[in-house]
């Protein structure tokens, strides 16, 4: 999943806990002294439902480890810049890595939550085998 020696940028894209295993990710490059260029786009319902918030605001605003960016799907800080929503094309063409510049794409939340990103990133020109995914939720027909 995650080489040392990788100089091309990363986009990461995590929906609520998704962020769980791209977060290992993000301490794999930090402790490896890695350069490669890291954006995250990080979906949560709310402010207070961020994992890792002080980790995240460490690697990125002392060390710039990481570009972060926040998507509020239900309630988002006061003065918050973009009404509360999910993920959507305008959103994945102004933060996320440009397509020609190849970024590897991993993607970790919900299966709705997943399909709906790995859609938008094709959308915006992402080449589908620069995209890596990992999906989680229910299996089966609910009773």
């Amino acid at each position: 999943m995650w080489r040392t020696q990788q100089t091309e940028p990363i986009q990461l894209i995590a929906g609520g806990s998704g962020i769980v295993p791209l977060m290992a990710m993000i301490r794999s490059r930090a402790s490896t002294g890695s350069t490669a260029p890291f954006r995250l786009l990080y979906s949560v319902r709310e402010p207070g439902a961020v994992f890792y918030r002080d980790d995240l605001l460490a690697l990125s605003d002392c060390y710039n480890k990481v570009s972060l960016t926040y998507a509020y799907t239900r309630i988002p800080p006061k003065d918050w810049p973009r009404p509360p929503g999910r993920i959507d094309g305008a959103l994945i063409a102004d933060v996320t890595w440009p397509s020609n510049l190849a970024p590897t794409c991993y993607v970790c939340g919900p299966t709705p939550f997943v399909e709906s990103a790995v859609g938008l990133l094709s959308a915006s020109g992402n080449s589908a085998d620069k995209i890596r995914t990992e999906r989680f939720g229910p299996t089966g027909d609910r009773k």
